[in-house]
């Protein structure tokens, strides 16, 4: 798969996804988990009947690589919903490609932050649920950030697997999500309530299908299956490119996702969105050299001007 088509399958399903996501959220704030079993449980069955071919297919990545790849992916995975070290050498990559990774995350951080602002203005009728509720989103930042560097450690022992291995990417798609199903268990009573609240929500006629369901179920499967695209994409992306650019593209997409979301649902975008948006825009020349592009090929020097 070419890597601009996994970009686009990142940047498609993970932004579709968010906002299923966020409908979720709306209407159940603690539906993280039932989110996570369903995302990992529909991604396993269908990498189990077309991957693993039934079980019958050995994998070519030994399974004991996998338990501490397993381990952070379910880790971010289950941070990430719940918020809404292998003594590998960090590959060696020059200051300019860190800085712009870092204005990239200081424009989410800008953006998010007055979005909360926001968030918490609306919400607390007082100065001491305005502060409670600010905390609480405080911690859901710190959670998050953790996710964050969480995932670019994963993306860098991903990285060095598959050069000494190989390039599996639908395989190791298959086992982070196959593998950590069991731990489910210790969530299996809140997985179970939030069904139950699914159940009784309004019915919903889905279109074409034509098939009345109730509408949270419906939010659900669509959130799966755009999630399925979104992360089928990111780890085609791990094959294809350094795990530096994997985390620049998945930083962007949680940029565009916030973005969208603020206008999808009628947000309000101030100056400092502006700010935030201009920040990750330089990030984002600067990480991909557009300026020296721009200028003439190395080794050949700039044209002089002969109107003298």
């Amino acid at each position: 798969m070419h890597p601009a088509f996994a970009v686009g399958l990142v940047f498609a399903g993970c932004c579709s996804n968010v906002v299923f996501l966020e409908l979720l959220a709306r209407k159940h704030p603690g539906c993280g988990n039932i989110v996570t079993f369903a995302q990992f449980l529909f991604i396993a069955v269908e990498g189990f009947l077309f991957e693993a071919d039934l079980g019958r297919k050995r994998p070519a990545i030994p399974i004991r690589y996998y338990g501490a790849m397993v381990a952070m992916f379910f880790t971010v995975s289950v941070v990430n919903n719940y918020a809404l070290n292998l003594n590998i050498a960090m590959p060696l990559y020059s200051i300019f490609k860190y800085t712009s990774i870092a204005l990239v995350s200081v424009g989410i951080f800008i953006c998010t932050f007055m979005s909360a602002k926001q968030v918490t203005s609306q919400s607390s009728s007082s100065e001491n649920d305005g502060f409670q509720a600010f905390a609480w989103w405080l911690l859901g930042i710190g959670a998050l950030t953790f996710a964050l560097l969480m995932s670019a450690r994963m993306g860098i022992f991903q990285e060095t697997l598959y050069r000494q291995f190989g390039k599996h990417s639908k395989e190791a798609l298959f086992y982070n999500h196959a593998l950590p199903l069991p731990g489910f268990i210790f969530l299996a009573s809140d997985i179970y309530d939030h069904a139950v609240l699914f159940n009784k929500s309004e019915l919903y006629q889905v279109p074409v299908v034509g098939v009345t369901v109730p509408i949270m179920w419906f939010y659900l499967l669509m959130n799966v299956i755009t999630q399925y695209v979104c992360i089928r994409g990111v780890f085609t992306l791990t094959t294809e490119c350094t795990s530096l650019t994997v985390t620049l593209v998945v930083t962007l997409r949680k940029f565009v996702s916030l973005i969208f979301s603020i206008l999808y649902f009628r947000n309000p975008f101030t100056l400092w969105h502006w700010l935030g948006t201009v920040f990750v825009f330089l990030g984002t020349l600067m990480y991909t050299e557009v300026w020296s592009n721009l200028g003439p090929p190395k080794g050949q020097p700039p044209k002089e001007d002969k109107r003298n």
